[in-house]
């Protein structure tokens, strides 16, 4: 097997030396609160999520697959996820 940049010798977390894992942890703790800090900042994406989750439940399609390329592909969306944020800040 070739050797990788850094010395470790595939794709492993055994092949990692205990400083690469710990250095692998503080980036995997590093990315989660960057991804948490986005997701509270972007209610939009939890509209969008909360709002197709809704959908599937409803409508329970037979391919989730293709209902989930329609639903995110369908051109009112963007409009209707605005019309729901201008609705949560006039409740607010």
């Amino acid at each position: 097997m070739a050797s990788l940049p850094g010395g470790t010798h595939g794709l492993y977390p055994e092949a990692l030396s205990p400083e690469q894992l710990e250095q692998l942890r503080g980036y995997k703790i590093q990315i989660r609160i960057t991804n948490e800090k986005y997701l509270r900042t972007h209610k939009e994406v939890e509209l969008l999520v909360s709002g197709f989750f809704r959908e599937i439940f409803l409508q329970r399609p037979d391919n989730i697959q293709e209902f989930a390329a329609d639903y995110f592909t369908d051109p009112r969306l963007p409009n209707k996820i605005h019309m729901q944020l201008i609705k949560e800040k006039k409740a607010a």
